[in-house]
């Protein structure tokens, strides 16, 4: 099986400096600025090579050269239709969970209404706040369509890699009262802009089965989670050849990998996002994505 076929190594989605237009674009960079793209757009010092098409996979390169004036998220509800998520699959947050390490990867799902762009307020309605918390996590793009996949071959698969955060209500999840008597974790997962995507998409020929990268998670730039994806139960072959089974992945299908330890729920006491704070992942060749969360009305 031949790879997804990418014009792109990275990939943002921007609006222009230009004319104000949204458009895709390759961030033209050094070798020590991979890293630092959201910085580059916030100092209105990162400059593209504008990718013409409707959606991230598909898109043209050109010649054209264009500033960012606004980066957004690489992934828009319209093209992605449906995220899956593994959950519980980094062995430090089974650990301060006590759980078992499980047989199979653990899954739940978000609609595509979930995702919002780096940079953007997420919203958290009155009955959400009291207990949210954040799961900085490697999310993965399928890049066609796919099904009873091998794990040899899933990588094939994978358009490219970003950063995000599984935003949890853990009242919504956990407390028997609001949750029932069994934990579900598909409601209090699942609010509008509940999984940020960001800063950039990085293709998977540049980082192939994204198995050794570095991940941290900063509430208010606070340190809260550092791990490693080798750390993973599950590594990025395994979660397609188990989600693929007997089920189609989609073109666009946003794959969220799991979280490692260091959540506000498991902290003593309890620590969780309040409004106003402002959290951020980083994933090593990838980024920082970063939101503020904002208590709303219903």
């Amino acid at each position: 099986m031949a790879p997804v076929k990418l014009t792109w190594d990275r990939l943002v989605r921007y609006v222009s400096a230009t004319d104000d237009q949204i458009r895709y674009g390759e961030p033209i960079l050094e070798p020590t600025e991979v890293e630092n793209i959201a910085q580059l757009a916030t100092e209105g010092k990162l400059k593209v090579k504008v990718l013409e098409g409707t959606d991230p996979i598909s898109v043209e390169r050109t010649d054209r050269v264009d500033t960012v004036k606004t980066l957004l998220g690489p992934i828009e509800p319209k093209n992605t239709p449906i995220f899956r998520c593994i959950g519980l699959n980094y062995k430090s947050h089974i650990l301060e969970a006590s759980r078992y390490l499980p047989p199979y990867p653990t899954t739940f799902t978000k609609p595509s209404h979930s995702a919002a762009d780096h940079g953007e307020d997420i919203p958290i309605p009155a009955f959400a706040i009291k207990k949210l918390d954040y799961e900085g996590e490697l999310a993965l793009v399928i890049g066609k369509d796919c099904k009873n996949v091998k794990e040899e071959d899933a990588l094939d698969f994978v358009a490219g890699y970003t950063a995000t955060n599984d935003v949890s209500a853990r009242d919504w999840q956990r407390d028997p009262e609001l949750a029932g008597p069994v934990p579900q974790w598909t409601f209090g997962k699942s609010l509008d802009k509940f999984a940020p995507l960001g800063p950039v998409l990085v293709a998977a020929h540049v980082l192939g089965a994204a198995n050794t990268l570095s991940l941290k998670t900063f509430v208010n730039d606070e340190l809260r989670q550092q791990g490693n994806t080798s750390d993973l139960c599950f590594g990025v072959r395994q979660i397609i050849a188990f989600l693929s089974k007997g089920t189609t992945l989609q073109k666009g299908t946003v794959i969220m990998t799991g979280t490692p330890g260091g959540v506000g729920l498991f902290m003593k006491p309890p620590n969780f996002i309040k409004h106003g704070d402002t959290v951020s992942v980083w994933v090593e060749k990838i980024g920082k994505l970063t939101n503020r969360y904002v208590a709303v009305d219903e």
